[in-house]
């Protein structure tokens, strides 16, 4: 019972990573309430230069409680399901996304506008999960995350599409666009990397 434990720790600690991130957001959005003062201003400013730090920042900042809590459940489905891959992988593919999805909102939104949100994690994560699928493997994963991809896709895809095509305004349709898009390339570059790994050495 006691190596059972062991074992299963390990692989239930992977799931800490999003639960974590998730958790200093909402510890934020309540410092942002009680004190005085905005920290969306500290979001990512497109155009400028100074504004280039809400590309790590601007993901943990959120308008309102509203903007928090639509975010929150599927940060956190599609977060662990990024996680299931390991927490390495989970940080990695936030990264990329953030990255990604920061630059291309920074660059492609209109100057001086300032956007905060995790929904471009989110988006990342989407991303990710579904592009996994076209990653050279095993045939039971490829199976395995085709399925996993498909009811995603039921669950989300109409929600996804509607962040990117006709959003009301106010509503950065870029951090959409460009963290699925961040997403897509960390599972293609990621998945290449340990399916060459795997193959056999040779002699």
């Amino acid at each position: 019972m006691s190596d059972q434990r062991s074992s299963s720790t390990p692989r239930l600690g992977r799931f800490a990573a999003p639960v974590i991130l998730l958790a200093l957001m909402w510890a934020i959005q309540f410092a942002d309430a009680v004190l005085p003062g905005s920290f969306t201003g500290f979001g990512l400013r497109s155009w400028d230069v100074a504004g280039l730090p809400g590309i790590v920042i601007g993901p943990l900042l959120h308008a309102s409680w509203a903007h928090l809590i639509g975010n929150s459940v599927p940060f956190l489905v599609l977060g662990c399901l990024v996680a299931a891959d390991g927490a390495g992988r989970f940080w990695a593919v936030t990264a990329a996304s953030a990255l990604v999805g920061g630059a291309g909102t920074w660059l492609v939104n209109a100057p001086g506008a300032v956007t905060v949100g995790a929904s471009g994690l989110v988006f990342g994560y989407f991303g990710y999960v579904v592009a996994r699928v076209f990653v050279p493997g095993r045939v039971a994963h490829r199976i395995g995350y085709a399925a996993i991809a498909l009811v995603v896709i039921v669950l989300y895809g109409g929600s996804m599409l509607a962040g990117v095509v006709g959003v009301r305004e106010g509503v950065s349709w870029q951090a959409h666009l460009f963290g699925a898009l961040g997403g897509a390339l960390a599972a293609l570059v990621l998945g290449r990397s340990r399916a060459r790994k795997a193959l056999p050495s040779a002699l």
